[in-house]
């Protein structure tokens, strides 16, 4: 079948996700004059809408400015020197620039995604949406093919490697069979809101309290982000507005502070979950990003990692271009190394920041918490991991 206007039948690389993985790295493909089709299932309006992860490491932010997308960010973006831990009202701040030498920045994912759609048009890179993947076929083999439909038309795109950057749900992980996958499912989840309201104050706040964790954060100098822990078969039907509104007053409470409301734009419920694939690759087939791990919320690492996985991926796909396949040989070992740091330190902010409703399982948290707060190694590991800059 004749491709769309404007997209090849066959490409060197095909991309099969429009988020922050796939995109980033048909930028640094292109960069090395390597060609790329980016195929996304999703509408573009609906993926530079859609708000998930706000904070990004400094690496992260090197990397746009680096790619020439940075600019509308530094304009923008929220800077962010500290981060607070509340424990049980106790109110402990963590000079994360002053511990780390490096910043957090607050922008949201979809401002990151529209930069990056932006750029790629501009530059008249073939970037499809509402196209859905199919099935990828032939992975074994030197020329993989991509099955996907568009405009009701089922279509083919060949390509010399295709890449997964299509998230959990989608056909690049279903189809690299993993030899282990590595499981977590909590019994928590996170309730989210999105309020039409500046932010209370100007840091990022993890509240640990009997009740259950509280998290303020923003979006832009006038929206707000927060989140509650709520057991993770609850529904919306178990938290009317008031009662979210009551639960978040109760957990973020601490002297000196105050919570502002406004009217709430969008809400939802995330079961908190960690997962992670052992095998990022099956012949001519590569996975990045979400497609390949999950990690817990409570790091901000998800769409951080995502670029790490890109970093490594981008100059192991040019020189397998170019008949040196050492470094794509080594993709998943090297990724890993990543992916797990992130694991641990997400992991472990899940088990210390969420209320267990055991009263000697939390008092127990609520004692490390301090330790980790209050000590000088504590605080400064807790810094450099929130900020992405140890490994």
């Amino acid at each position: 079948m004749t491709p769309p206007p404007g997209v090849p039948a066959r490409t060197q690389v095909a991309v099969l996700g429009a988020g922050p993985a796939g995109l980033v790295l048909a930028a640094l493909l292109a960069r090395e004059g390597v060609d790329c089709v980016v195929l996304e299932l999703r509408s573009r309006s609906h993926v530079e809408s859609r708000v998930r992860a706000g904070a990004l490491e400094p690496g992260t932010v090197a990397l746009l400015r680096e790619l020439g997308v940075g600019e509308r960010l530094d304009a923008t973006a929220m800077v962010s020197h500290q981060f607070e831990l509340r424990i049980d009202g106790e109110r402990h701040v963590l000079p994360v620039t002053e511990l780390s030498g490096q910043p957090m920045y607050v922008y949201g994912q979809q401002e990151v995604v529209a930069d990056l759609v932006a750029h790629r048009l501009a530059a008249g890179h073939p970037l499809l949406f509402e196209a859905e993947a199919l099935a990828v076929e032939g992975i074994a083999g030197a020329a993989p093919t991509v099955r996907y439909r568009y405009e009701g038309v089922e279509r083919t795109l060949t390509a010399d490697v295709v890449v997964g950057a299509d998230g959990f749900h989608g056909v690049g992980r279903r189809t690299v069979a993993a030899a282990r996958v590595f499981t977590r499912d909590y019994p928590i989840a996170w309730l989210g809101l999105l309020v039409d309201a500046p932010p209370s104050g100007r840091d990022v706040v993890y509240a640990f309290s009997r009740s259950g964790l509280g998290m303020h954060s923003m979006r832009s100098p006038t929206l707000t982000r927060l989140y509650l822990q709520v057991p993770a078969t609850d529904t919306f039907a178990d938290w009317p507005e008031d009662r979210i509104w009551a639960q978040l007053h109760t957990r973020l409470s601490a002297e000196g502070w105050s919570l502002t409301e406004g009217p709430v734009l969008e809400r939802a419920i995330a079961p908190l979950r960690a997962y992670v694939s052992d095998t990022m690759r099956a012949g001519r087939l590569f996975l990045a990003g979400d497609a390949a791990h999950i990690v817990p919320p409570t790091g901000a690492k998800g769409l951080n990692l995502a670029v790490r996985d890109v970093r490594v991926l981008a100059p192991a796909l040019v020189a397998l271009l170019r008949g040196d396949p050492a470094l794509a040989d080594a993709y998943t070992a090297t990724c890993l190394q990543h992916v797990w740091w992130a694991m641990s330190f997400s992991c472990g902010m899940a088990r210390l920041l969420h209320a267990s409703g055991d009263p000697f399982e939390d008092s127990l948290r609520a004692a490390e918490l301090r330790g980790l707060a209050t000590r000088e190694p504590g605080r400064r590991m807790l810094a450099e991991d929130y900020c992405g800059v140890r490994p």
